[in-house]
């Protein structure tokens, strides 16, 4: 039987990795998008998401500190 898998949509990706972040992604979800999709886009998308959420806590924290007088 030939099954072709199809490759998951960039939202799709962005959602999963999102939820896998805030630690509420379900196992059924987490089996789908390994049967379906590449480990690699994953790991890249989680390792972009990382680097985001790390960029924007530093402006956060620097806003909030020059806010503050310190």
């Amino acid at each position: 039987m030939s099954h072709q898998l199809k490759k998951p949509s960039f939202w799709k990706v962005v959602l999963s990795t999102l939820a896998a972040a805030f630690g509420v992604q379900n196992r059924r979800n987490l089996e789908a998008d390994f049967r379906h999709g590449n480990a690699y886009i994953y790991i890249t998308a989680g390792v972009i998401f990382t680097f985001i959420f790390v960029v924007v806590v530093i402006v956060v924290v620097k806003i909030v500190l020059k806010n503050s007088g310190l």
